[in-house]
């Protein structure tokens, strides 16, 4: 993995209201087949609060976007309110697998989700449930400083802002566009996501403290301008994993990032 061959944006084409209707009504019922086969240990909120904190990650709660109306970002905190309850707390058994839209569930008006920000052929608008992409952003950067493996990652197809980490995102569409979390490690992992005035911090603990640290970065980092007109940003991304006295013990390929530079 990680070549350093150019590999071109295609120009988004736009779909008809009924092939998209179709599509999403198809792999909707596709992953909910999945859910029930049986073949995935879910994990599931634990009563036990592990005291090792293994990554602790605060994010700002408001980006506070230009040309979009502030309520929406308020009503994304209460969607984030909402989703919370539902996955706060959960504990990773060894072997099992946290799933974003597994836990939370279909956002509805009905369980008090609102209209909030969300990202939708490169323009932000509003939409329900619109803020979660922030809270599976958050679990996903914050389980890449941990043992635990992504086992399924969607990334946005607009960059947003430059000057972040490009790649650090997770982009979330109920129910197909999941993040998903294996632990594939001896020991138990909880999560833990707090919400405040300022900040959205999530925190992985367990009942062992960590015996090595990461190391996030990119390598071949670069903008290019597409025939069709458009600037995109490419990038891979790794990992570095050290001991506790610093000794390099491993450098992986983690993800590969193409998107539209918005």
């Amino acid at each position: 993995m990680g070549s350093n061959v150019y590999k071109p944006v295609m120009q988004p084409q736009k779909r008809g209201w009924l092939r998209t209707k179709v599509a999403v009504a198809y792999f909707r019922a596709k992953r909910r087949r999945l859910w029930k086969s049986g073949s995935i240990d879910f994990a599931s909120i634990g009563e036990t609060n592990f005291e090792h904190i293994h990554f602790s990650n605060p994010s700002p709660l408001l980006r506070h976007l230009v040309g979009i109306d502030p309520q929406l970002e308020q009503n994304k905190i209460t969607n984030l309110h909402i989703a919370l309850k539902k996955i706060n707390g959960v504990v990773l058994q060894p072997g099992q697998t946290f799933s974003f839209w597994e836990m939370i569930g279909k956002p509805t008006r009905r369980k008090g989700y609102v209209d909030g920000v969300v990202l939708k052929d490169g323009v932000f608008s509003s939409g329900l449930g619109g803020g979660l992409c922030h809270l599976s952003g958050l679990i996903y950067w914050a389980t890449l400083h941990t043992p635990l493996d992504v086992t399924e990652r969607h990334r946005h197809g607009y960059d947003t802002t430059p000057q972040r980490f490009f790649g650090h995102d997770a982009t979330c569409f109920y129910n197909y566009k999941d993040l998903m979390v294996k632990n594939n490690t001896s020991q138990p992992f909880q999560l833990q996501v707090e919400i405040n005035s300022e900040e959205l911090i999530a925190i992985w603990l367990s009942n062992t403290p960590p015996s090595h640290r990461y190391e996030i970065y990119e390598k071949q980092g670069y903008l290019h301008m597409e025939d069709w007109g458009r600037q995109t940003r490419h990038n891979h991304v790794y990992r570095k994993t050290f001991d506790l006295d610093d000794n390099l013990i491993a450098d992986d390929f983690i993800s590969e990032n193409h998107a539209i530079v918005m």
